[in-house]
């Protein structure tokens, strides 16, 4: 408008302008004679960060790279959409999901996103019977057919111009690139949504490496790998369908993890990569300038001791989403891993995007990390390596061909965080350090532990698992049961056991590990009314051990609960049996010089 008050320009003339070296010179002063390259910062994808950044660092880019630039929605230049997820369990109709979302809409949310289990139940009709659909941004995912559902989804909703997307994750114990595979079902998929062109049927999973512990190179190399698969499958099956189309109909989910200015580089350095694979494939650049991008608080940092820090985890990381570009976002409630849907924790996680838009006004600038001389730095370097990451994983054959290699990749990424988490090199507030030994969980430990939704691929797993058992050992203790339990630790968490408990001691008393299990041994508890012993054992042991207790006649099914893999977390028995199948399977006791595992589990637990 011509009467509109022009913005001025920012001017700080009043301060003088201050060289690179005129900075330094002051920073080795406050450091009062220590090195500046102490300060240096080593990401777990092997990137040094300096402490310190300036002009030159834009100079060194070739000058400061263009803000990104995203269609805007509400008139806001960095508008995203809160969309809560909502979980359907298998058959329900998921009216309970859809109420919810209509009373989120109620309180600042933009839509929803239903994760649908089982999708042949889920009560399309009541949907948009209920909710407002033209006014939200909808998401969906389903586990199989999904072809089938989105056909159904669109008969309920007659013309209605949907917003949102389509995600198709198998479940537990799939790839990520399964959904790839089903070349015809995403091909249908797409031919349905044609007509729509703010609905995305194609959905690049990279939520699924982020939350099993991959490094933010690996994430972007990795997602960028099964996109290039769509845009190669779908074209080679369908040729009156080209690249265009299918890169316009694909949508990336991602992970964000407490990471705040990494995870704010990430999610720009894969819309940079994205229009450079583009480029490759010859689709022009305004196609990449359209990417949407949905993000989701990490469950790999989520935990179920001292819970209330994830309300902190996942602000952080809702801000790095906004700042970084996300397109919509979805914040888990902190209570997720134990308890049942509720209304105030679903409140707080509805909440936290409407504070960073209503009272943070964080939509309000196109790109707020553009032209920072760290964050432009950082967004380059996870870009290169990124970039480089893809090229071979391409030159193997592309994700598809060398999945079994990336899945090794990521698990040493894994076990990497697993030991600088036991060294405290990695902290998780509340977890591994400023624990609270006092704590009164609000859940049973022995029901968790049995629920097969209990979530095992998390960072803090090793840790609160040990809690956990230790917590129901003592409970166990004190009710004097005649069974006994045997509970899967993890991998190599022993070590972490001990490096634990000799941090409680004084130094002068902390006592010799006797002998340390081999690399890649099962850490286990056996625990009875009388005693409780720290154990190891190789995965082969341990699954004939688990085949041999679940197969007794006189063992109800609540005795066991299956880990990822079929592997189970804990086993129950009576007592002379479990004893001797310890034995006969050659379990390998862990000792401490002069402390039985009573006493270590009891200081664990400062008892």
């Amino acid at each position: 408008m011509s009467d509109s008050p022009r913005p001025a320009p920012v001017s700080f003339s009043e301060f003088e302008p201050l060289t690179t070296a005129a900075w330094q010179q002051r920073i080795q002063r406050d450091l009062k004679g220590a090195d500046l390259a102490d300060l240096q910062w080593t990401t777990p994808d092997g990137l040094t960060l300096q402490p310190f950044y300036h002009r030159e660092a834009l100079a060194a880019l070739g000058g400061a790279p263009a803000p990104q630039v995203r269609p805007p929605h509400r008139g806001a230049p960095n508008a995203w959409r809160n969309l809560p997820a909502l979980l359907v369990e298998p058959g329900q109709d998921g009216r309970a999901a859809i109420d919810h979302a209509a009373r989120a809409l109620q309180g600042g949310a933009d839509g929803a996103h239903f994760d649908i289990a089982g999708a042949d139940r889920f009560d399309l009709g009541y949907l948009a019977a209920t909710l407002p659909l033209t006014q939200g941004v909808w998401g969906f995912t389903v586990s199989r057919q999904p072809e089938q559902f989105l056909g159904q989804l669109l008969a309920a909703t007659g013309k209605t111009p949907l917003r949102g997307f389509l995600r198709y994750s198998p479940g537990p114990g799939t790839l990520p690139d399964d959904y790839a595979m089903q070349t015809q079902a995403m091909l249908r998929c797409l031919q349905l949504t044609r007509h729509l062109p703010e609905f995305f049927p194609l959905a690049v999973n990279g939520a699924f490496f982020g939350n099993r512990g991959a490094t933010p190179v690996q994430q972007l190399a990795y997602s960028l790998s099964i996109a290039a698969s769509f845009l190669d499958n779908l074209t080679a099956h369908d040729l009156d369908l080209d690249t265009t189309a299918v890169a316009s109909a694909i949508h990336f989910h991602v992970s964000i993890g407490p990471s705040y200015f990494t995870e704010i580089a990430k999610l720009r350095a894969l819309r940079r990569l994205w229009a450079t694979v583009l480029h490759a494939f010859g689709v022009r650049p305004e196609v990449a300038a359209t990417l949407r991008i949905h993000a989701t608080t990490s469950s790999w940092t989520q935990t179920t001791l001292d819970p209330h820090t994830n309300m902190l985890r996942v602000t952080t990381e809702a801000m790095s989403a906004v700042l970084g570009g996300a397109d919509s976002i979805s914040v888990t409630p902190y209570d997720s891993l134990y308890a049942e849907p509720n209304e105030f924790s679903a409140r707080i996680a509805r909440n936290v995007p409407v504070i960073l838009r209503e009272e943070a006004y964080l939509d309000r600038v196109a790109d707020p990390a553009a032209g920072s001389y760290f964050i432009e730095t950082l967004t380059d370097q996870l870009a290169r390596e990124a970039w480089a990451l893809f090229q071979q994983t391409e030159a193997g054959g592309g994700f598809l061909v060398t999945r079994g290699k990336v899945m090794e990749s990521i698990r040493l990424a894994t076990m990497e965080q697993f030991r600088r988490i036991a060294t405290n090199e990695q902290v998780i507030v509340g977890t591994n350090l400023f624990q609270n030994l006092k704590e009164q969980f609000g859940f049973d430990p022995k029901k968790l532990l049995r629920s097969r939704q209990f979530d095992t691929a998390r960072a803090a797993y090793p840790s609160e698992v040990l809690r956990l058992a230790t917590a129901m050992h003592f409970i166990r203790k004190e009710q004097k049961k005649k069974k006994a339990a045997v509970v899967l630790l993890g991998t190599d968490t022993i070590q972490q056991i001990y490096q634990s408990f000799v941090r409680l001691l004084p130094v002068a008393d902390r006592p010799a590990m006797s002998e340390l299990p081999a690399q890649g041994a099962l850490s286990l508890l056996f625990s009875s009314a009388e005693e409780a012993t720290l154990m190891s054992a190789q995965p082969e042991q341990f699954q004939q051990f688990a085949d041999f207790i679940r197969n007794r006649p006189d063992d109800s099914e609540e005795d066991t609960v299956q880990m990822q893999y079929d592997a189970p977390i804990l086993l129950a028995c009576d007592l002379p049996t479990m004893q001797d199948a310890v034995k006969y399977f050659g379990f390998k006791e862990f000792t401490v010089s002069g402390y039985s595992t009573d006493d270590v589990l009891a200081r664990l637990q400062g008892r």
